[in-house]
């Protein structure tokens, strides 16, 4: 038996946080591993930890049983205080594959206990269904009759239940001002999870107070959907307990809305292109349970194949962010563009590095949590019908074969703008679709067969492509001639022996073409753009998926209890802007150092100061407001003499007299070729960002959600539009783009540590020979923003 340890990697749990899997050593203490583990070392069992920071927080045996190994049981322990983080899933996941690299298929597992399990449980996988307001017409009676009808395998109860009464999730559509009380009572009978339909709250008359219901909820610890919700559904056990118009059928895709036009024309959407449903939750007026909650309950969820995201806000935008990052590390996270965002808004101040978020920069955040952005919920349909259940593409070579030239042509300019690549095919390849079809329009790609195509010619030249290894992806393009339902079988059964290859097919003017084909249940399309759409973003998530994540590397220095001691004590005071000295206090608990400003209170003690830090040097005013004022600056660059530095104190003492708070700074001039700035800034829906940008630019900016990596933090300068100047600099005179780089990584561990910063503007920051030099800084603190 090859039974060998699998290396060391970092990984997101199911809260976004990075946790390194590891395997045992000597130092780990016996009582981080289940009872009756094997002692480190025994030849029959591999053991692995998950820690962070250093600390373990879940360790996992896997035992070989029998002379012959071919079957092993696995054994998991994870500390109470993280169990609900998916470390048993992580765990067992690395341990498995260690399992099946040693040839042992065959691995049982302990289960969790109910501590590790989804606090959402009872809402999704419900053991027993209370449905209140059943006595007259309305909403609940016609999620009882939807639940007896779809057969719902759990125990239906037509009231609400008695004290003590056996029961998960109660379902209620009652008058406003009942609602308070139905939830009271559905505690007192052990209920955990609630989804209220009743209306006339919140965003509609205002008669219950949400609040008065989260109140009650959280008493009883019921998880609560709602009010105002259209409500939930779940295929697996048939839980259909919703009001739309027609119910979903069974699938792999979990979708999350909260109006309920939304929802209802989501759901009515999602069945007119064939998509299946997981679950389906309809949030309301999001009271308690919130997009954030579904995304967790759904990261180790086997039968969640990907996550489809329509609602007006994420919840929590710090959880979001590294909910989605972990979550589309697992399985495709998809999101309408209009969800929570507004297009072109602002946050921050507009001439500095807290100048956030636009709608292009939206893009980059998604794109680096792997959220797949749509426009509209029929592009999401699309995308999810191409990935679900499908391969990955693993590059952005497209094959197109068809048999019109101008539905070819319409594939190749939608290829273009998707970020897909036509590949000119080899000699070989050419030759023999040449066989194939030798009266071809075109062989090359896209291929054109020619409307006299017959079924064998499109199955052939199919399998031709998919063996080739010259693409990653392919589209048939069907257009109608006449013989369209024995072209649809054969190309259908072509691409079923090509498992490996992403497809799609397109069957123009076919007015009763399916829609899928063959076993595999290609998706079909009515015209080439949203099929070559769908396969670009697909290999987008594909490309994302395949980038390693990175380390979250250890940062000596830094003294996180003393920032946050500081940080408390400013907030006790007020909070808003900060002090110069204030600012740099707690950037110097993340060794981040400020360039020498000396404070001077005369023109001798500012030549003196010059001449401390040597010529050149800057003379300027230090506001603890930080906003921006109207005029000239104040700001005096390049002094090279006393005389110089005499007049600029005037200059600047006199634009400050009377303010008791401000002060006259004298600095050094670097001999540096580029500025930069870079900070921190909340971002309403992703929280905490960090920023980087040319010095002088704000619109070529990057921005980055947390947790940061060192690949995140390098990223980030080699995605600047300008950021080709600062490596080529760096050719010619050199610069510490390894320090620029640690910076990034520490104001991200800045701005994990210390949520309350609301805005931290470091301009300009100077990349140099050796290090990189902030010069001014700018703080506002804020506890809403943490």
């Amino acid at each position: 038996m090859n039974l060998r340890p699998i290396p060391a990697a970092d990984v997101l749990d199911a809260d976004g946080r990075i946790v390194r899997l590891r395997p045992r050593t000597p130092g780990d203490a016996d009582a981080l591993f289940p009872a009756g583990a094997p002692p480190h070392g025994h030849g029959t069992a591999l053991a692995a930890v998950a820690e962070a920071d250093g600390e373990p927080l879940a360790a996992a045996v896997l035992e070989v049983e029998g002379a012959e190994p071919k079957r092993a049981r696995l054994h998991v322990s994870v500390a109470p205080a993280h169990a609900k983080r998916g470390l048993r899933t992580l765990l067992a996941e690395h341990l498995r594959a260690a399992a099946a690299a040693a040839g042992i298929k065959d691995v049982a597992a302990d289960p969790a206990p109910a501590a590790e399990q989804s606090a959402l449980r009872p809402l999704l996988d419900p053991a027993a269904v209370a449905v209140v307001g059943t006595e007259r017409p309305g909403p609940a009676a016609a999620v009882l009759r939807s639940l007896l009808d779809h057969g719902f395998t759990g125990t239906l109860v037509p009231r609400l239940p008695a004290d003590g009464e056996p029961v998960d999730l109660v379902i209620a559509a009652v008058p406003a001002p009942a609602a308070a009380d139905v939830l009271e009572r559905a505690g007192r009978a052990g209920a955990r999870a609630a989804v209220i339909l009743s209306t006339g709250t919140g965003r509609t008359a205002g008669t219950i107070a949400q609040e008065g219901l989260l109140h009650v909820a959280r008493a009883h610890g019921i998880r609560l959907v709602g009010p105002d919700s259209l409500g939930v559904v779940s295929t697996p056990n048939r839980l259909q307990a919703g009001l739309a118009a027609e119910p979903p059928r069974p699938g792999g895709l979990c979708l999350v809305a909260q109006s309920d036009a939304v929802a209802a024309a989501a759901l009515a959407h999602a069945a007119r292109a064939g998509l299946g449903l997981h679950a389906f939750v309809a949030l309301g007026d999001k009271t308690d349970v919130s997009a954030n909650d579904l995304l967790a309950h759904w990261y180790d969820d086997p039968g969640a194949a990907a996550v489809a995201l329509y609602p007006e806000s994420f919840g929590n935008p710090r959880r979001f962010a590294r909910l989605a990052r972990a979550v589309a590390r697992r399985k495709p996270v998809l999101a309408v563009k209009g969800g929570g965002v507004e297009p072109g808004r602002r946050t921050g101040l507009a001439r500095t590095a807290g100048a956030a978020a636009s709608d292009t920069a939206v893009d980059d955040l998604f794109a680096q949590a792997g959220v797949i952005r749509c426009d509209t919920f029929a592009q999401l349909a699309d995308t999810a019908r191409v990935l679900i259940g499908r391969p990955l593409p693993q590059g952005r070579r497209l094959g197109v074969v068809g048999d019109a030239a101008g539905a070819g042509t319409l594939a190749a300019d939608a290829a273009a703008a998707a970020g897909l690549g036509l590949p000119a095919f080899g000699a070989a390849t050419l030759g023999h679709l040449a066989e194939i079809a030798p009266g071809a329009a075109a062989a090359d790609n896209p291929v054109d067969l020619g409307p006299a195509a017959d079924p064998d010619a499109f199955a052939e030249a199919l399998a031709v492509l998919g063996t080739s290894g010259e693409v990653d992806a392919v589209l048939a393009v069907i257009t109608a001639t006449g013989d369209d339902r024995d072209r649809l079988a054969a190309v259908g059964d072509a691409l079923d022996g090509l498992p490996h290859l992403p497809a799609a097919v397109v069957a123009m003017g076919l007015p009763d073409a399916p829609l899928t084909l063959g076993a595999r249940r290609i998706p079909v399309f009515d015209f080439p753009e949203p099929a070559v759409a769908a396969l670009g973003r697909a290999a987008e998530y594909a490309a994302w998926r395949a980038r390693p994540l990175g380390a979250r590397p250890a940062l000596p220095g830094i003294d996180r209890d003393r920032a946050r001691a500081i940080v408390d004590r400013l907030l006790r005071a007020g909070g808003g802007w900060q002090t110069a000295a204030d600012a740099a206090a707690i950037l110097a608990c993340y060794d981040i150092q400020l360039i020498e400003a000396l404070h001077v209170i005369s023109k001798g003690e500012a030549v003196a100061a010059a001449r401390a830090v040597g010529y050149p040097v800057a003379v300027k005013a230090e506001e603890p407001d930080l906003v921006p004022k109207g005029g000239e600056s104040g700001v005096h660059l390049g002094l090279s003499d006393a005389h110089e530095v005499r007049s600029a104190f005037a200059d600047v003492a006199a634009r400050i007299d009377g303010d008791d708070h401000a002060a006259v700074v004298v600095q050094p001039m670097l001999d540096a070729g580029i500025e930069l700035a870079a900070g921190i800034v909340h971002d309403p829906l992703f929280g905490s960002l960090v920023v980087l940008g040319l010095g002088g630019a704000p619109e070529d900016r990057q921005h980055r959600i947390l947790p940061l990596t060192g690949d995140d933090a390098e990223s980030m300068w080699r995605s600047l539009r300008s950021g080709e100047r600062l490596t080529e600099y760096s050719g010619s005179r050199p610069v510490d783009l390894d320090a620029l780089t640690d910076l990034l990584v520490r104001l991200g561990r800045l701005a994990e540590d210390l949520p309350e910063i609301a805005e931290l503007d470091l301009n300009p920051v100077m990349p140099l020979r050796y290090g990189v030099q902030a010069v001014d800084v700018k703080l506002r603190l804020s506890r809403t923003a943490a």
